[in-house]
């Protein structure tokens, strides 16, 4: 197998196969490299980094820390967050820095890069493909998909990651996946399919409070025009799902990839048989699934028993 890197894999060569997270970029699964923890990777560096480059400019057009946060709408200590790489700026913020220090885009050239920091090192190729998107189909056991998570319920779900996470890594993982589900209402509007395991939606992560605005928030996605939410029942026997939850997303240029993450690593699948397979495969398990309409019956007799 052909040793590719993530930047080739997303572009699409001639070659295909599988790419894994192993640490800061994507490697071909035949080769090594220890695998790293999410928080290891080049993220804090990149933020620290873009943090003192702002400092710097800062300084330079003789600007405090007060005066600078006023100009661009924001409070002193934030900036102070962004300099020290405790924050990850917004591209309009990132913008608006570059106009009011007359950087002439040198801070502008970060933008791509501070936004691949605020995610996991072994989802930022996913975060990509995202955005490109044309279809998703996605098949998701025990927790519900990020893109459906209520803010209330990702905030439960990264508080019992173990280790645990520190605060503000809880904060900024929020914020991108609030970020990434600017999908449901980009345009042209991209095709979402999600296949929902019962237990994901019977697991009271955060309690039965945080519990009920998530299955009431997946009803109202549901009713969306480009969005399918089904249920798999834990007594339905068949399900080709039994390997476990996957992704699969189709970008603009009709090249499929195939997503699977565990225990902080994941793979991305590029080789075309294979992501043809996987399509195939969602498509038997949306059929055993229950339809949308069941599967909306299904959750409202679940927010009943609440």
């Amino acid at each position: 197998m052909t040793k590719r890197t993530g930047a080739d894999a997303l572009a699409g060569g001639a070659d295909g196969g599988t790419v894994v997270s192993v640490g800061d970029g994507w490697e071909s699964d035949d080769g090594g490299g220890g695998v790293c923890r999410p928080e290891d990777g080049g993220g804090k560096g990149v933020l620290a980094a873009f943090g003192q480059t702002l400092k710097t400019l800062r300084l330079r057009e003789g600007l405090d820390r007060a005066e600078f946060g006023n100009r661009i709408g924001y409070s002193a200590a934030t900036v102070a967050s962004f300099e020290q790489g405790r924050r990850i700026p917004s591209p309009r913020a990132i913008e608006r820095a570059d106009e009011v220090l007359g950087a002439d885009g040198l801070l502008c050239v970060w933008k791509g890069e501070v936004e691949r920091a605020q995610y996991p090192v072994f989802f930022q190729g996913m975060a990509t493909l995202e955005k490109e998107a044309v279809e998703l189909l996605a098949y998701d056991t025990h927790v519900i998909n990020g893109l459906l998570q209520t803010e209330d319920y990702m905030r439960a779900v990264l508080a019992v990651r173990c280790p645990p996470l520190e605060e503000e890594t809880i904060e900024q993982r929020v914020a991108a996946r609030l970020t990434r589900q600017d999908i449901f209402s980009r345009r042209p509007l991209p095709l979402l399919s999600f296949v929902l395991e019962e237990a994901a939606l019977r697991r009271p992560w955060g309690g039965k409070t945080v519990l009920r605005g998530q299955l009431e928030h997946l009803m109202l996605a549901g009713e969306m025009r480009n969005v399918s939410v089904q249920v798999m029942p834990l007594d339905h026997e068949e399900n080709a799902g039994v390997d476990g939850a996957f992704t699969v997303i189709t970008r603009r240029d009709a090249k499929k990839f195939v997503y699977t993450e565990a225990q902080g690593t994941s793979a991305l699948q590029t080789e075309p048989e294979e992501t043809v397979l996987a399509a195939a495969r969602y498509g038997i398990i949306r059929s055993q699934a229950l339809s949308s309409r069941e599967s909306t019956e299904f959750i409202e007799g679940l927010l009943a028993s609440l």
